[in-house]
Parts: structure tokens; sequence; C-alpha cells
């Protein structure tokens, strides 16, 4: 069946639908389970069997899949009619926590309601694609100079915010998630280039905005060697452990750089090194062609959309989750500067667990809520 023989509405229309009714998307689904499920074994040996933490993860993935399974019920029509308030509220809440935010380990990135303790940056992870994708969804594609502008603001805005608290890491993430929206719709290569340009010149005046912190990253990236038992210190013992795992790893509850705690962070921003660690290159490939699955199935989906919002919307997400996967990749390897982003769906962490789960409910929703004419 053709692309063109695809249309919303009429008696004509059926909904793909799952058990009892509900919208779901199995290849999604099971694909989650089983990165979640290795995340959960690595995770055990690199908390050193932490039954609390473990827990709570379990706790976390659970809220994650509630999620996944409420918005996948909601139909893309009402999350487009939602993304503007959405959006708002996601900047609204930057904006509280600029003035009375709860500051931990240097940074003013929190909000505590007594109940619950989150990072409302996470919500703009998906409310910046939602928004650039609702912007374009009945303007002609691809967009014009002016529409460009505009996005740029609507991606810009919370970055910056993001950027002061300070929090580089997740700036970058929703700006690559605004970027990679903008880029889906079709923007041409001169245009490119134009913009390429523009931000190639903004790089003294954004390392003049940065912090010594953030500045000793960079440099720590081109020479970990010069301060190792300082700002090399945590790249140096990434390293050693992902060597260390070989081509089949230590084993299981064997490694010896996490379990004597020479690797930082091991639970979080560093759980890929535990893992290449104890599992090898060939761990580390099934874990990576998990992930591929994943962005493939959401790539998938995009391209059988049927409006614009959603094919944007679908594509940046599925990008975007690719996005971080190679950062912190990158990261933990020395190919990038550090700049603490968790390993999705592996690292310990609530709401960047509930956040990704969400984005993959709304790619179940767009593919679930699909209607087709009748043969």
């Amino acid at each position: 069946m053709s692309l063109a023989s695809l249309e919303w509405g009429g008696a004509a229309g059926r909904r793909k639908r799952g058990f009892g009714g509900f919208v779901l998307d199995m290849p999604l689904l099971l694909i989650l389970f089983a990165i979640v499920g290795l995340g959960m074994v690595v995770l055990y040996s690199a908390v050193s069997a932490e039954s609390g933490l473990l827990l709570r993860q379990a706790l976390r993935f659970g809220v994650g899949l509630a999620a996944f399974f409420v918005v996948a019920q909601i139909p893309p029509h009402y999350l487009r009619i939602f993304t503007p308030w959405l959006y708002l509220l996601g900047v609204g809440l930057l904006l509280v926590v600029a003035v009375e935010g709860e500051i931990g380990k240097g940074a003013q990135r929190w909000l505590d309601l007594g109940v619950i303790r989150f990072q409302p940056s996470e919500l703009l992870k998906l409310a910046v694609p939602m928004m650039c994708a609702w912007f374009m969804h009945e303007r002609r594609l691809p967009p014009t100079f002016p529409q460009l502008m505009v996005m740029g603001l609507i991606v810009l805005t919370p970055a910056i915010l993001i950027g002061e608290q300070p929090d580089l890491g997740t700036a970058l993430l929703v700006t690559a998630a605004g970027g990679l929206t903008i880029l889906l719709a079709g923007v041409s290569v001169r245009m490119m280039l134009v913009f390429g340009g523009l931000g190639l010149g903004t790089l003294p005046v954004l390392w003049s905005l940065m912090h010594d912190y953030q500045k000793a990253r960079v440099f720590t990236f081109l020479n970990p060697e010069t301060d190792p038992l300082g700002t090399g210190y945590n790249i140096i013992q990434s390293k050693i452990a992902i060597g260390s795992g070989g081509l089949f790893g230590k084993g299981w509850l064997n490694g010896s750089q996490a379990h004597l705690e020479f690797l930082p962070e091991r639970s979080t921003d560093f759980i890929f090194a535990v893992m290449a660690e104890e599992f090898g290159l060939m761990g580390l490939c099934l874990l990576l062609v998990l992930y591929l699955a994943l962005v493939g199935r959401g790539l998938y989906i995009a391209a059988e959309a049927q409006d614009t919002f959603s094919r944007l919307l679908a594509g940046a997400l599925s990008l975007t989750f690719f996005v971080y996967v190679f950062v912190n990749a990158g990261m933990v390897s020395g190919l990038m500067p550090i700049v603490g982003v968790p390993l999705p769906l592996v690292s310990a962490g609530g709401t960047s667990m509930v956040t990704i789960m969400t984005g993959f409910g709304m790619l179940a929703s767009i593919h679930g809520h699909r209607k087709l004419l009748a043969a």
C-alpha cells in the first residue's frame, strides 16, 4: 500500500490496536525491555549489588512505563494541541528554577516539590522538538528564512536558560533536539552553510561565557594526561576500564575498576565503561545493536507518519535518542569532552528515564493511531 492511500478519518479508517484495545507498538516495547533489562544487569554490578539503588531504578522504569502507556493512548492530534502549553510550562519552570531552584553539586537545576524532586530541563528535551514540529505543521516545507528565525528562538530560549544553571550538557542536547527537527523540515544546503558559519563565528563568544570548570573539561579532553590525578582522572580511569575489557570482558561482577572504586560515577555517566570492562567489545556491540534497532524503529514510524507534525516529531525524537547514546559513548571513551550526559535507559536516574519513556510513548501513539483505507 502506497503512502498516498493513507488518510485520516472516515468510516473506512481503522486503528492499529494492541492487547485489550490499547494502542501499543510491540517491537518498540520489546526493544525497550531488552535495553533496560541489560542495563539492570550492568547496574547491579556497578553498584556492588546495592539493592536500594536497584529498587529505585526499577521503580523509575515502572513510572516511565506507565507514562509510555498513557501517552501512547493520546492521539497525535491532541499531542499537537497541548504542545504550546507544554513548551510554555517548561520555560516557566526553568524561570522558577533560576529563582527558587535547589542547588546540588554547584548547579541550580532541580525543583523540590516535597513529593518529587526533578529537573525541569528534561521536559524541554521533548517540548522543544514538539514546538518546532507544531510550528511547521500547517506551513509549507522547507521553512523560509523568517520561519527558521522563529524556530531558532524556540530552541535557543530554553537552551540559554538551561546553560545558565549551569548545565551545558543538557543545553546542548535540547539544542540538538530542536536543530534535528529543523533539519528534518528540509533546510537547504546553502542555508545550512550560512548557519554553520554563524555558529562558528559565535564560538569565541560561547567560550568567553563558559565557566572555568567547563573550559577545564575542554583542555582535559585535548590532553587528559596533563592532570592525571585531577581533572584528567575520570577519563583516564574510564579508558583503562574500556581497554582492559578486551573482546569478551572480565566477566560479570569481575570489573576491577568499578569494584575497587577507581572508576567515578560508575552508576551514572560512566556505566558504559563498566559494561566494557565486564562484557568486553561483544557486550558493547550487543547494546549498540539494541540502540540502533530502537532508533531504526523510530525512523520507520516517522516514515509512515501521516502529517507534518508527526513526521518531524518522530524523526527528531529518534535521532535525538541516537545523539544521547553517541555523546555518552564518545565522552566515556575520550572522543568527546565530558559533559555529564547519562547513557539512556541504562544509567541510574529518574527524570531522564521517565522523559525517554514518554518520548517513545509519543512514537507509539503516532504509529498506533494511524488510519488506513480498507482495501
